[in-house]
């Protein structure tokens, strides 16, 4: 006699099923999220050496609660002494990790109107006029550090990138970087590639 499989039966494993479903989606998912949390990360005043332009479309990331503190308390700050050139300094700096181009370029200029000798400031600022598709004061922000500090290496490193991939300079983008290898030989890019080697792919 053939037995019968009974409709519970049936029930339960499909219910099973769609439990272990559910599961492997939800895990899937939380993986993913990791993984994107991995390949993310702040990258100021730093540039790729292979890395094509970034885009100029201003991005709008969701603020941290501690990000909004800062700018608020900032704000506040520069609102009641504008003289405050580490505050604007510091506004400039959240403003860059959020994506905020224009406000970024904003503050550090107020920072570079009351300290214009400041190669970090002035190369931070090169690195939000390229990114807000503004390469030509790019470079002219990158001069300005290197003419304050002819060793600032970061300076002359992103130069070479806005000369090369924003605005197609081949031969500026080399002269720049073997400036770089006279200031330090064993100049390398973020991504560990030799700056010598950089030279020799264009």
């Amino acid at each position: 006699m053939v037995k019968q499989k009974s409709p519970q039966g049936n029930y339960v494993k499909k219910e099973i099923m769609l439990i272990v479903a559910l599961i492997a989606l939800v895990v899937g998912f939380l993986g993913g999220i990791f993984y994107s949390a991995l390949q993310s990360g702040p990258t100021r005043g730093v540039q790729t050496a292979s890395a094509p332009p970034q885009s100029t479309q201003q991005q709008q990331p969701g603020l941290s609660n501690e990000q909004a503190r800062n700018i608020l308390r900032l704000e506040q700050e520069v609102a009641v002494n504008p003289s405050n050139i580490d505050a604007w300094t510091q506004l400039g700096n959240v403003y860059f990790d959020t994506g905020n181009f224009a406000k970024s370029i904003n503050a550090y200029e107020k920072s570079l109107a009351l300290s214009p000798n400041n190669a970090n400031v002035l190369t931070d600022l090169g690195v939000m006029y390229r990114r807000n598709g503004q390469p030509e004061k790019a470079v002219g922000a990158f001069d300005r550090a290197i003419a304050v500090d002819p060793g600032h290496q970061q300076s002359r490193f992103n130069k070479g990138i806005v000369l090369r991939y924003d605005m197609n300079d081949r031969e500026g983008a080399v002269q720049a970087w073997e400036e770089l290898i006279k200031v330090n030989p064993n100049a390398t890019a973020p991504n560990g590639q030799p700056i010598s080697e950089a030279i020799k792919d264009l």
